[in-house]
């Protein structure tokens, strides 16, 4: 089963360099790629600088997608209102949960976990875990809060030939998590590291995308048409998956 999976930080529906705040715009990036499945960082809710709306249903409505899930990590008041991660699909989303990777004395982290059902070939489903992170800023926090993640539920109990999926804003400046963790836990990436930040000249890969399993990444690259390098300040990465029978 062929399924396009994007991964975006999507800096809140606000422009990089316009500061121009446009839930459609980020939606449209999004429907242009032609993704099944979309995996999103710093999604807002409330807040009147957002209009008091919660994006993750702007966007997910615009997308005639009904399959939503989405969980507040951080949380400042009536005016910037919350944000946090957020998993849309076409598929069903069976079961979703948030799970803090906080450090002591930083900024709230998690990583969101969805399990999706998707419809095979063959008549039968198979379910596909997705993981979307957002990791902080220092490389030791980063470090430890994958640690946290690889040894902890419901990533630990799960089976080297189940098709997982961990994406996001891993804020990898150095690009040393990929090869030093999760390539031993038995994830694949592409064949090099894609640059994402800033959207409008990128020169840090900040954003990653790996899988394990029984599923595979035939293809990996950046959206860099100019609507997605004015929407955010990171460009979204778009996956081609083969999830095996």
């Amino acid at each position: 089963m062929r399924l396009r999976l994007l991964s975006w930080n999507v800096h809140k529906c606000t422009g990089g360099l316009d500061r121009r705040y446009d839930p459609s715009r980020t939606a449209r990036v999004i429907a242009a790629s032609g993704a099944d499945v979309a995996l999103l960082q710093e999604v807002a809710e409330d807040g009147s600088w957002y209009g008091d709306e919660r994006q993750v249903d702007v966007i997910g409505d615009q997308l005639l997608w009904p399959h939503r899930s989405y969980f507040v990590n951080v949380r400042f008041g009536p005016r910037r209102g919350a944000y946090g991660n957020a998993i849309l699909s076409r598929h069903p989303i069976v079961a979703a949960t948030n799970h803090d990777l906080t450090q002591p004395g930083r900024k709230a982290r998690s990583v969101l976990h969805a399990e999706v059902r998707i419809a095979m070939p063959n008549g039968a489903t198979r379910t596909l875990h997705l993981f979307n992170l957002h990791l902080g800023l220092g490389e030791r926090e980063r470090r430890r809060q994958l640690v946290q993640f690889l040894g902890g539920e419901p990533f630990a109990r799960l089976r080297r030939r189940t098709p997982i999926v961990v994406a996001g804003d891993f804020n990898d400046v150095w690009g040393t998590l990929g090869p030093r963790l999760l390539g031993p836990a038995g994830f694949r990436s592409g064949p090099r590291r894609l640059r994402t930040f800033p959207a409008y000249a990128p020169l840090r890969a900040l954003d990653g995308l790996y899988v394990r399993g029984s599923v595979d990444l035939d293809a990996l690259h950046t959206v860099r048409h100019a609507r997605a390098a004015t929407a955010s300040d990171h460009l979204p990465l778009l996956a081609e998956l083969t999830l095996r029978s």
